[in-house]
């Protein structure tokens, strides 16, 4: 089973909105998904409400009891988890840290949001998790300068999922009706951009357990036979 986290201390930077599609792009490529919503505002519990389809199990956890939960849904066959952290710092986003394979942190292209992303970064550093910044909320029509900066700001401090995520009323849409974008309008841009962050996300992850395998020895040479006198 793999967990990744949606943690950043700036409010307002999409975590709910992409973590609840990147769940369903998951589910939709053979993932058994299950949201974990540590925020207290429970804004995934309140998505899964309005949600008809009950292939993604949602529940909000507090951070005491994150570790239990997590060895019971992998005991329940959960492949994929996903935490949605709420948008400040303390216990709730610490706990989501030291669980998860794979941090996601999202940032829109200001300025508040990248000073935001280093200090997110380090918190996660801290605890000895992988992460990988993404770009949300750009503008639609073009990569403008604001954008280019961002994205070179975020790939300086370690790393940018591909793509870059833009603003798009399909994210707002999908979620008031407790959907992800890529069922909302499977044809859509937005939904193109879930499949190919789920895509960038699948691969982090498993790069991250390639490199944390231990070397494998090599085989020991048989010990040379002494010469009769």
């Amino acid at each position: 089973m793999r967990t990744i986290a949606f943690v950043t201390q700036k409010g307002g930077a999409g975590k709910s909105t992409l973590a609840s599609s990147v769940a369903v792009a998951a589910r939709a490529s053979g993932e058994r998904v299950f949201i974990i919503d540590l925020d207290p505002l429970q804004t995934l519990v309140k998505w899964a409400g309005a949600r008809e389809a009950a292939d993604i199990g949602v529940e909000h956890v507090p951070p005491a009891k994150l570790s239990k939960a997590l060895a019971a849904l992998e005991k329940k066959g959960v492949t994929l988890v996903v935490i949605d952290a709420p948008g400040q710092g303390g216990e709730h986003a610490a706990a989501a840290m030291r669980v998860s394979d794979l941090c996601v942190i999202p940032a829109r292209p200001n300025a508040f949001d990248l000073w935001a992303s280093e200090t997110t970064r380090a918190q996660v550093k801290e605890v000895g998790c992988d992460y990988a910044f993404l770009l949300n909320q750009c503008p639609p029509s073009q990569q403008n300068a604001r954008v280019e900066f961002g994205a070179k700001s975020l790939q300086a401090m370690g790393g940018l999922l591909a793509p870059l995520v833009s603003a798009r009323v399909d994210y707002q849409e999908a979620a008031r009706l407790g959907l992800g974008v890529s069922e909302y309008n499977p044809d859509g841009v937005a939904a193109q951009e879930m499949r190919e962050l789920w895509g960038s996300i699948k691969r982090r992850l498993k790069k991250a357990a390639q490199d944390s395998k231990p070397a494998a020895k090599a085989p020991a040479k048989p010990a040379a036979k002494k010469k009769a006198a």
